[in-house]
């Protein structure tokens, strides 16, 4: 029995049953690799995607995929689920003592690297600020959580509140870059429209994804409790219901969908509910899952023969963010903090670009921008770039700069 699906780019002609192996070689090998990965300090998300990239058209897969519109639908659902699992997973006590820092970082951190980035960007490819603005939002956030991921594996901890600071930064300014990718689509679209109209639209989504977040999140708390489901297995699912719910309503709002879902998970992760254990447990496991799923796809998105005609600037732009455009934001933005240099610099480096730059890179191209699809490429080795030299070398760095504690073996 072969397994179609006619009238969308991702047509499988296998047998059903060969899918389904496939499907199961595909996880328990991504589990694997990120065991191999962790141990050699690389960052999962550099296997999955070269995963992706192995079982595409130009590949050893064959598997064609271009559907820019899919990919982000993927993309924004696990996205979704991978922030709620940061937020429930995050006690308020932790980032209590970092929230100014973590809120400058995820606000002002964001913008001030998207401006020097963009600002880089038209010049080197002698656009206008615009649209290399553009590339500067959709590059503009981390991808701390991977960082985590290589410290764990190595016994490895940050000194003071560090952690929890790039913990609250990782969770909290994705929903920045998404509105300032939106904000510049939006202009470029509707050039006769006022810079004060983009600052109104900052404002709307940020007070709408909060309150609602919030409200959801409480909400939320109260069913949970009051609830008797007969099957201890549908709060998951209720849980997940939680999460698609609060992104949807907030984006149908115009608010900040991510931002929202982050709250959600925030407000709920700290409190009491019912199975409150079991959920965290089960949202960090799919919260993996979605990874793989969303690095795998974006993977097969990808063309490697397309990324090679840009890989001159791609590469430029990669180093002056991570020399330059991301220290620079760091510094200035913490210029009041009681941080140290040391720690300054750390956080500097622990600038990963990963699966949101990506994803926002698809939104151009269905919104017809300009040169959308060298943006994408663009983007693409851009973040390549940056895991593969940050991420392998944040333990290195954070030994030079004196600011690692090793967690003794138990």
């Amino acid at each position: 029995m072969n397994t179609i699906i006619p009238g969308t780019p991702f047509e499988m002609k296998y047998p059903t049953e060969f899918v389904i192996f496939g499907i199961a070689a595909l996880l328990i090998m991504s589990v694997l690799a990120s065991k191999v990965a962790n141990r050699f300090a690389i960052p999962a998300l550099v296997i999955f995607i070269g995963i992706g990239m192995l079982l595409g058209c130009q590949g050893l897969g064959g598997i064609y995929f271009d559907d820019a519109w899919e990919a982000q639908l993927f993309g924004t659902i696990a996205l979704a689920l991978i922030i709620f699992s940061g937020g429930i997973g995050t006690s308020w006590k932790s980032i209590r003592p970092v929230l100014g820092e973590g809120i400058a970082l995820s606000v002002l951190g964001v913008l001030f690297t998207a401006i020097f980035v963009g600002f880089f960007t038209a010049f080197i490819f002698k656009i206008p600020f615009l649209q290399g603005l553009l590339l500067g939002a959709i590059v503009s956030s981390t991808d701390a959580p991977a960082v985590f991921t290589i410290l764990r594996a190595r016994k490895v901890r940050l000194k003071g509140e560090l952690n929890s600071l790039l913990e609250l930064e990782s969770g909290s300014n994705d929903p920045m870059a998404v509105f300032l990718t939106f904000g510049v689509i939006f202009l470029l679209q509707n050039p006769k429209e006022s810079w004060p109209a983009f600052l109104l639209l900052f404002v709307k989504q940020l007070v709408i994804g909060g309150l609602t977040g919030y409200l959801i999140g409480k909400m939320a708390v109260g069913a949970l409790n009051k609830l008797n489901l007969d099957f201890k297995g549908l709060y998951p699912v209720l849980s997940i219901g939680v999460v698609l719910l609060t992104y949807g309503l907030t984006a149908s709002l115009d608010g900040s969908g991510f931002l929202a879902v982050y709250i959600t998970g925030l407000v709920m992760g700290n409190m009491h509910f019912n199975h409150k254990a079991n959920l965290i447990e089960f949202h960090d496991g799919l919260a993996w899952l979605m990874q793989i799923v969303m690095f795998v796809v974006l993977g097969l998105l990808v063309f490697p023969s397309d990324l090679v005609p840009y890989s001159d600037e791609g590469f430029f732009i990669a180093m002056f963010l991570i020399f330059i455009a991301r220290p620079a934001s760091v510094f200035m933005t913490l210029v009041f903090s009681k941080l140290g240099i040391r720690e300054k610099l750390l956080v500097s480096w622990v600038g990963l670009r990963g699966a949101v730059p990506i994803i926002l890179a698809t939104f151009p191209i269905l919104a017809g921008i300009t040169h959308a699809v060298i943006l994408f490429n663009v983007v693409f080795f851009i973040v390549l770039i940056s895991v593969l030299i940050q991420g392998v070398s944040i333990f290195t760095v954070a030994r030079w700069l004196k600011v690692h504690e090793t967690i003794p073996l138990t």
